[in-house]
């Protein structure tokens, strides 16, 4: 029932991009087309499950025991940039028609508020649900990682298929672009307020 409440709160009340605005830039700057916010979701998903990860263990497992935890931030902007570049790598040599789709999103995700603001709620505890905060475990960061990036995802391509039916209407000149852009957006993130009581 936890996970659940994990998977529910980090997709719908809290979601990365609609309640705590983590993740902007690539929400407003690759939502214009669907298959462009379907791949960058994508790429989001793993690398933040991954980096949640693999910075939740060199917290406890390198940075507490040496007492060092002031590092932290740096230390996570490192690894997140190094696992980002490890993944183009192998992609590149794995799967290079998987590395050819994802393209520019690989090196964009390095950027990403939203991976390095994950990776310090998972380890500074501010995850919380029913009004308590909670300290999570291992396999709940990584439930609560890949639960968010899918609320990252189904928020950009939510958002990419609403840029994509305005693109077909007559909207006024002065609205045209970027301001059509916020206001949808910000009715997409009143829609999610509804979730709020939810958990």
């Amino acid at each position: 029932m936890e996970y659940i409440l994990i998977i529910i709160s980090a997709i719908f009340v809290n979601n990365i991009l609609l309640s705590q605005f983590m993740g902007i830039c690539p929400f407003l700057g690759v939502s214009n087309k669907l298959s462009t916010a379907v791949g960058m979701s994508g790429a989001v998903c793993f690398v933040i499950t991954l980096a949640t990860l693999v910075t939740y263990l060199f917290q406890y497992y390198v940075l507490v025991p040496l007492h060092i935890e002031f590092m932290q931030t740096i230390a996570f902007i490192l690894i997140i940039a190094a696992l980002v570049q490890m993944v183009e790598i192998v992609l590149k040599k794995v799967s290079p028609s998987l590395y050819q789709a994802l393209g520019i999103f690989l090196p964009l995700i390095t950027t990403n508020c939203a991976v390095l603001g994950v990776a310090l709620m998972v380890v500074t505890n501010e995850f919380s649900y029913g009004g308590e905060p909670h300290m999570l475990n291992l396999v709940e960061s990584i439930v609560f990682a890949f639960a968010t990036s899918l609320g990252f995802g189904l928020a950009m391509i939510l958002f990419a298929g609403l840029r994509e039916q305005i693109a077909l209407n007559k909207v006024p000149k002065p609205f045209q672009g970027i301001p059509i852009a916020l206001v949808t957006a910000s009715i997409l993130a009143m829609a999610f307020m509804g979730f709020s009581g939810l958990v």
